[in-house]
């Protein structure tokens, strides 16, 4: 199981806390849904099929914190996590993206996921037989590169005679290969360069063709036919390309080797499958672009048709990968929406009735802003102090600057298009716009940021609603 099982609701919303500034009712919502995938998994085996995992959307203005609650649990979760945009994909016949694509990424994110474990548990046998092959090239003798005639010719550490016979290098064995044993884990050897075989990276322009402009539909036939030409010499398969390295740089590529070869791939997959099958999630972001049930033609013809795609994703249905076959009935889908032009109802019924737990995020106030400027770990202020430590210079901001910023950020979101709390961002950009251009030149290393040096730089551009519409 995931990390994530071992926290309680209380403790999800605990760490979510620490980011993210109110919205309790979605903290709540995607804590209990994430501990419900823990308390299904301790249900008898005749009934955990039988329950479904509860679908959230959530709806509220832009700028309220969705996006962010997802992110920040993507990070707290170790299971399969795949963020993705409605308005990306189109309905089948379409150019553009299908949305079974979503399941094929959400499964390669597992295999990633799955192989980063298997790798951190065989580094110390890869990092052995990595130091074994890195003591046989340093032992072996300087083949010359030009060979006096009838006498072979050097191929790495090989020698081929004139009748293509080829000659294995001879095995470094018992005191040189312990003396260079330890003069390799002392350092001594580190300025010495070997020759390693390195796969050559970089797409083959033959198979690429089918991933552009329009091609997107294409892409499980595409990495077919990459993983079939790439084991032909002559479309960039095969062993890559000879290179020297350094001794550090070349431990490292070893041992890289070495760890693939210890890697049981056909194990990876099928734990990747099980585990995107059993607690991946998928979080559908501005899910109201594709909302509404008539279709008048022109760029949102697909809309609905996108929606009937998501049905059978969403409900439960079987999608063929390069993996293997998955199944999503028990994949959880959380999406998010501002909702400002449609509303939930315009959702075709079906696609409704799998999102039961529906969750409205609240506006940010003047006050809320205050608490996302002091309270989170990554708050502006801090960012911004980090940014200016870099150039030397100690940062602060008063109380009464941390009022003003926020009272600033309200009455613009009032003015203007509510954009939530990126208000924040393009606020204090403004107000310090002229110490971070100075930043480098500056003789004094400590600058207050105060109420007075907030009003003399914003309230200038408030007082012009041209002004504060276009620059705030």
């Amino acid at each position: 199981m995931t990390r994530i099982a071992n926290f309680t609701p209380r403790e999800i919303v605990s760490e979510l806390d620490r980011y993210i500034v109110g919205q309790a009712k979605a903290k709540r919502a995607v804590a209990i849904a994430m501990r419900n995938r823990w308390r299904r998994q301790q249900v008898p085996e005749d009934l955990r099929d039988e329950i479904a995992p509860k679908n959230i959307i959530m709806i509220g203005p832009t700028g309220v914190g969705k996006t962010e609650i997802a992110r920040r649990l993507a990070r707290l979760s170790q299971a399969p996590f795949l963020k993705v945009e409605a308005s990306k994909f189109t309905e089948v016949g379409y150019v553009g993206r299908d949305v079974e694509s979503i399941v094929r990424d959400l499964t390669a994110i597992a295999v990633n996921l799955v192989q980063e474990e298997h790798l951190e548990r065989v580094q110390t046998r890869a990092a052995e037989h990595a130091e074994d092959r890195l003591v046989q090239l340093l032992g072996q003798p300087e083949a010359p590169r030009e060979s006096p005639a009838g006498a072979g010719r050097a191929v790495g550490p090989f020698v081929v005679s004139p009748g293509g016979e080829v000659a294995p290098p001879v095995p470094v064995t018992g005191g040189v290969a312990a003396d260079i044993r330890s003069r390799l884990r002392a350092g001594e050897l580190d300025d010495e360069s070997v020759e390693l075989d390195v796969a050559e990276a970089g797409a083959n322009p033959l198979i690429s063709v089918l991933g552009g402009p329009g091609g997107q539909g294409l892409e499980d036939v595409e990495n077919q036919l990459r993983d079939m030409f790439s084991q032909l010499p002559i479309l960039g398969g095969g062993k890559g390309k000879r290179k020297k390295f350094k001794v550090p740089e070349a431990r490292r590529i070893l041992q890289e080797q070495e760890a693939q070869k210890l890697l049981d791939m056909d194990q990876v997959k099928r734990e990747a499958v099980r585990r995107t099958e059993q607690s991946g999630i998928v979080f559908i972001d501005e899910i109201d672009k594709v909302a509404g049930r008539s279709s008048h033609g022109g760029p949102d013809v697909s809309r609905e048709g996108v929606q009937r795609d998501l049905l059978p994703i969403v409900e439960g249905s079987a999608v063929s990968t390069k993996f293997g076959q998955v199944r999503t009935d028990h994949v959880l889908f959380v999406a998010a929406g501002a909702f400002h032009v449609s509303k939930v109802a315009d959702l075709i019924p079906e696609l409704q009735g799998r999102f039961p737990i529906r969750v409205e995020l609240q506006s940010l106030e003047q006050a809320d802003f205050k608490r996302i400027l002091t309270e989170p770990r990554t708050a502006l202020t801090r960012q911004y102090e980090a940014l200016m430590a870099a150039e030397g210079i100690e940062l602060s901001f008063t109380d009464d600057a941390i009022d003003a910023i926020s009272a600033h950020a309200a009455e613009a979101n009032d003015r203007a298009e509510n954009i939530g709390a990126r208000r924040l961002h393009t606020v204090m950009e403004a107000l310090l716009e002229e110490l971070s251009f100075t930043a480098p030149e500056r003789t004094d290393r400590k600058v207050t940021i105060d109420g007075e040096a907030v009003a003399k730089v914003l309230e200038p551009i408030m007082a012009s609603d041209d002004l504060a519409r276009y620059v705030l």
